[in-house]
């Protein structure tokens, strides 16, 4: 299996989805020029176990170093351990750095597992650029910096930044922002600044010249982390910020990311969270009038609130955009049937097996043939009570 394709047409979350649910395994590789950079990621069986980025590579060493979880010694001495074992016998760094008593197995675990969801929430926010999947053995991949993570886990964290991203960038529009400290005018007023060690480390790499890019770089954190943290220092007035391209750039939203906020909100529509999933179309709807998906989305999200007339309105819609989305028409079924509609549902189902053709799984066309079965002897009982 091999997908590929530009970023602006299909997304990494969608991408990623349909891989998690169709188990695969392999490698992807995705690329952009506008930023100079690549990245890569690794699924085995739909989990992510590995990701890099070419601007931040993944040497299991330098993480655990820049961390402060392995002293630049201990990787020394763990670097010179490795090279004087045999090809055949060599033990993995962080092997070898547990076993010195350098760190926990734990503390290793998580700290790759860190690094890997960082790196994947990086290229989530890739908006251009060029996406290719290529399935097979994972070779190439170093085992050392091997994670195991849901698929699913990680979409569902990166809609949750979404979400606080939207209100970061109320003080902090993009990452290019250069943070400040703020005027002190009374010196007890500093001495009672009461920071958190983490704010402590933010602030200790303000001077007045680095982005927030450059300092999330410096201290080797993620910069959703950093710009988190710098937002609750503005927000105190502990710190200002100035824009150096604030006449020449526009201000890009991650909000306004509709593939983005159609993959939250078909991760929370999945979770239960109705009401957030439907916020969330709406804000893609508001992007993408004209996308099928987005109506389909919204017309699932009514049918579980039991708001059958609007979900017959959305899916008729999606239908409309779209006339060979199979889903779209599987979908429009359902919601017509839930009105009484049935002789209406038994086409859509009939149009959705043509569309679906071989694609559709066996347990779905089990489901809409029981479906059309039911719908034909209500449509049945119904003429014989209003004959």
């Amino acid at each position: 299996m091999a997908i590929e394709g530009p970023l602006k047409e299909l997304g990494l979350h969608d991408v990623f989805q349909l891989l998690d649910l169709s188990r695969k395994t392999g490698v992807m590789r995705i690329t952009s020029h506008l930023r100079n950079n690549e990245g890569m990621v690794a699924f085995d069986g739909g989990a992510i176990v590995y990701a890099e980025i070419k601007t931040n590579p993944h040497r299991i060493g330098n993480v655990l170093v820049k961390s402060g979880k392995v002293s630049e010694a201990d990787l020394e001495r763990a670097v010179a351990f490795q090279q004087h074992e045999t090809e055949g016998t060599r033990r993995r760094l962080g092997q070898i750095l547990v076993e010195m008593g350098a760190i926990g197995q734990r503390e290793l675990e998580h700290q790759v597992e860190s690094h890997v969801a960082e790196v994947v929430f990086e290229l989530l926010s890739w908006r251009e650029g060029f996406f290719s999947f290529t399935e097979g053995a994972l070779t190439g991949v170093p085992g050392a910096a091997m994670a195991r993570i849901r698929t699913e886990t990680l979409l569902m964290e990166g809609a949750r930044r979404i979400d606080e991203w939207s209100r970061i960038e109320t003080h902090i529009p993009h990452l290019g922002v250069v943070p400040m400290l703020a005027a002190v005018g009374d010196e007890a007023d500093a001495a009672q600044l009461d920071l958190r060690p983490a704010e402590w480390e933010v602030l200790a790499h303000v001077d007045g010249e680095r982005d927030v890019r450059q300092i999330a770089q410096g201290l080797a954190r993620s910069e959703f982390e950093v710009a988190r943290t710098l937002f609750g220092l503005v927000s105190t007035g502990v710190v200002t910020l100035h824009d150096p391209a604030a006449q020449r750039r526009p201000r890009v939203s991650i909000a306004d990311d509709a593939g983005a906020l159609l993959a939250a909100a078909e991760v929370r529509l999945e979770s239960g969270d109705v009401a957030a999933a439907k916020a969330a179309a709406h804000a893609a709807a508001a992007l993408r009038p004209d996308e099928a998906r987005v109506h389909l989305l919204l017309g699932r999200a009514h049918l579980r609130d039991g708001l059958w007339s609007e979900a017959v309105e959305a899916c008729r819609k999606a239908v409309r955009l779209d006339p060979e989305a199979a889903d779209a028409c599987r979908w429009f079924g359902i919601a017509l049937a839930a009105t009484g509609r049935f002789r209406e549902a038994r086409e859509q189902w009939e149009r959705w097996e043509r569309l679906a053709d071989g694609e559709a799984q066996p347990d779905a066309r089990q489901l809409i043939a029981s479906a059309k079965a039911a719908a034909a002897t209500l449509e049945q009982l119904l003429g014989g009570v209003r004959g």
